[in-house]
């Protein structure tokens, strides 16, 4: 409900054509962070389960925002947020962890409202892409409308200029890739004793051998007394080690975590030799019901040669991956979620930030080297409990890869072997692996790559 001080305030300056006394800007600056909410009846902001425990203004948020009652993470993270406890959350892709660990956030800087100093924020979360941080920053927006909450999103790949211009002016809220935040700190533009909740979002992904250093970087420099969150669709029990470390009494969740491929999503893959996959993705496309899909490669020169075939063959496709600038990348998604663009070529610097409602296919041109990735891909479809699509191709090359995957799900991926271009021996290479077992599997076992690229 909007304040009375607030109410008081603006007849008074109406009543005077727009002036406001000192003492009126007082109490307006001293109450600027507090939350309002017009008028309106109760059962308005009626809310299920967890969201029960929310304050008014952010039940309306998320009521206007379609969200009817919580997911299975959001009911089981929401109350131990809330009571301060540290948390690893895992669930599966598109269900949900955003709201999980941000709808408390805005609670306790509404709740412990106070006005934040110029380059240090109350809150950090970081993430290990641009496309993910954007993604974020709307989410706060839309969780945050009926709030006076702010929040920056940094990254790199873009000036700095305006990033500090916003710190400058004192952000409750900074969502971060660590590339730029350190280099932000390094440069005295930013300063973590201040924070009060740190949120490292894809835990998973961050605390891989690449990001580790900057992640420690980060940690070393927030206050001891703290609220740490991690958050990701996948923990393996190494990086559930390495976590746990660097939390507090955590409360460990986990959504079907023998299940970690969304079940709405049906899944396939074709066999195909490598220099026909081209052929066979033109093929598949011909079908106009595939109307909204990403195609994912490994390499950044495929994803380019992939969306240079498909534009020829007449089929609308934009590439999407680190090379590109980040007005360009931004450019290509806002196509991409218009319907401008049909086909989206990304590689997997692109799967944990991508968030675009009804997409109907995801396509992997390429296996993926690390079998975690293959959830977070076809997770981009099948979001929010929608039904959706995913086929892979497979090559001889990568049958390896695909027998890692199949590990991760603990079952196999069905074969559809009604296609022109099949790979009669990619198929035979099923009954190789049976016979040959694990000594197979180290065969093909792929190489992890530990360079991360700090500014993506």
């Amino acid at each position: 409900m909007r304040s009375n001080h607030e109410t008081a305030l603006n007849k008074r300056a109406r009543n005077r054509k727009g002036t406001v006394t000192k003492n009126e800007k007082t109490l307006q600056e001293k109450h600027s962070h507090l939350h309002e909410v017009p008028r309106r009846s109760k059962t308005e902001y009626t809310a299920k389960g967890a969201f029960n425990a929310l304050i008014p203004v952010l039940k309306r948020a998320i009521s206007d925002a379609g969200y009817q009652a919580p997911t299975p993470i959001q009911e089981q993270a929401i109350p131990h947020l809330l009571k301060g406890r540290d948390v690893l959350g895992c669930a599966q892709t598109g269900t949900g962890k955003t709201a999980a660990f941000m709808l408390p956030t805005l609670q306790h800087l509404v709740q412990n409202s106070g006005k934040p100093s110029p380059g240090k924020p109350r809150v950090l979360v970081v993430t290990p892409t641009r496309e993910l941080a954007a993604q974020i920053g709307d989410n706060i927006a839309i969780y945050g409308r009926y709030t006076r909450v702010s929040h920056a999103v940094i990254y790199g790949g873009v000036g700095q200029q305006r990033q500090v211009a916003k710190l400058k002016r004192g952000q409750d809220i900074v969502v971060a890739t660590p590339g730029r935040l350190l280099d932000l700190m390094r440069q005295r533009h930013l300063s973590l004793n201040a924070i009060e909740i740190f949120v490292l979002d894809e835990a998973d992904r961050m605390l891989d051998m690449g990001f580790l250093p900057d992640i420690r970087r980060v940690i070393a420099k927030l206050p001891k007394k703290r609220q740490t969150l991690f958050f990701s669709a996948t923990m393996a029990p190494p990086v559930v080690a390495l976590a746990q470390t660097l939390v507090h009494d955590a409360v460990r969740i986990s959504i079907n975590p023998e299940q970690p491929t969304v079940e709405k999503i049906a899944q396939k893959v074709l066999f195909v030799e490598k220099r026909n996959k081209n052929l066979l993705l033109i093929s598949l496309l011909s079908d106009t019901r595939m109307d909204r899909v990403i195609v994912f490669t490994r390499m950044k020169h495929t994803a380019n040669r992939v969306t240079e075939k498909l534009n020829r063959a007449g089929i609308s496709a934009t590439a999407i991956h680190g090379d590109k600038s980040q007005s360009v990348r931004t450019q290509a998604l806002s196509g991409f979620k218009r319907g401008k663009i049909r086909v989206l070529v990304a590689t997997d610097v692109a799967a944990r930030g991508i968030d675009v409602d009804n997409i109907s296919h995801v396509i992997n041109y390429d296996m993926p080297e690390e079998p975690e990735m293959y959830v977070h891909r076809i997770g981009r479809t099948g979001r929010a409990g929608l039904e959706g699509s995913a086929i892979s191709f497979c090559s001889v090359e990568e049958r390896g890869m695909l027998d890692s995957v199949e590990a991760l799900i603990h079952k196999k991926v069905p074969i559809d072997p009604d296609h022109r271009y099949h790979s009669e021996a990619a198929r035979i290479a099923i009954n190789t692996l049976s016979a040959a077992g694990s000594g197979f599997r180290r065969q093909w076992k792929p190489r992890r790559n530990r360079s991360a690229n700090r500014h993506r």
